[in-house]
């Protein structure tokens, strides 16, 4: 047999330094791969240099993925999975930037980081350079070997959810309603296309008529249905609070956005969120946190994929 090789040796010592953790932690890889972090920070500042939703995608991505058995990474596995379930079809994207994060990450520190972590990652540092809030990832994540697409149909919220169907899907994964309002806080950040919105902007009496108006100009009753526009209608590009100030003057893109402010249980939140950008940064990266912390994968559990979009063989 070979003698092992100066590089088998190392990934023996990282192997054994990140299963030590047995658990997530914000130091997971501080001795098997220590340039982690800057090695997913730089990637990000390039990719969201070239596209700047970019930062939305992948937020979009982490969220999709941990509401489905666990931040586990097997949102990023190749159909058949959950990258064909109705929710995530043709509209979760972004995955070619997390191949390239991989790559960059696997040539630093080869076999020892999972995807998970890395998807974890990008969501913390696309919201940072967006203008909002950081946080410390906890980490350890290992990923899964399959994904479940019957279940990303049933866990995901609609664009047309009102505030029970929220509360209870939010609540199955241990987010309280209050976390469900916060984390709704993402939109400030994304697009969406025309098919997920034209039934409100067209029918809703809870809407702004001038906002109505203003969307019907680029979706039509027929056709245009990839047509896309901002959730946030004032600051798009900019991760602040004007995701709340808009659902005060019923400008809520999605009928699931609107309905945090309709006279229901959530009203009071939304208004000091509006006016209160510290509050709302703060338990946003608290929430992240939290529904980063569903269900992961640790231990023997999983594998450390070679390829994000297969399980190793």
């Amino acid at each position: 047999m070979a003698a092992p090789t100066f590089m088998h040796c190392l990934l023996a010592i990282c192997l054994l330094s990140c299963a030590a953790h047995a658990q997530l932690s914000a130091d997971f890889y501080a001795d098997c791969c220590p340039s982690l972090e800057s090695i997913v920070r730089t990637e990000m500042i390039k990719a969201i240099s070239r596209e700047r939703r970019i930062a939305a995608k992948l937020l979009r991505v982490f969220f999709h993925d941990c509401f489905v058995q666990g931040c586990d990474g097997s949102v990023l596995l190749d159909a058949p999975g959950e990258k064909t379930a109705i929710p995530n079809n043709n509209s979760l994207l972004g995955y070619e930037v997390i191949d390239t994060i991989k790559a960059s990450v696997e040539a630093a520190c080869p076999g020892v980081v999972s995807c998970a972590d890395i998807l974890a990652l990008t969501a913390r540092d696309g919201t940072f350079l967006l203008g909002g809030p950081s946080w410390s990832v906890p980490l350890g994540r290992r990923d899964s070997r399959g994904g479940n697409q019957s279940l990303a149909n049933d866990n995901l919220p609609a664009p047309d959810s009102n505030l029970t169907v929220l509360i209870e899907l939010f609540g199955r994964q241990g987010l309280s309603p209050a976390e469900m309002t916060t984390l709704s806080g993402a939109h400030t950040i994304g697009f969406s296309q025309c098919l997920n919105f034209r039934d409100r902007i067209y029918n809703d009496a809870n809407i702004s008529p001038s906002f109505a108006a203003l969307r019907r100009q680029t979706c039509p009753r027929v056709g245009g249905n990839t047509t896309l526009a901002p959730i946030d209608v004032q600051t798009p590009g900019a991760f602040d609070t004007d995701y709340y100030q808009n659902l005060l003057t019923r400008r809520g893109l999605f009928r699931s956005d609107q309905a945090l402010f309709n006279g229901g249980s959530q009203d009071a939140l939304v208004r000091q969120y509006s006016f209160n950008p510290a509050l709302f940064r703060r338990d946003f990266a608290a929430a992240m946190i939290k529904m980063g912390n569903i269900c992961p994968l640790t231990g023997d559990d999983g594998e450390i994929r070679a390829n994000c979009h297969v399980a190793n063989s």
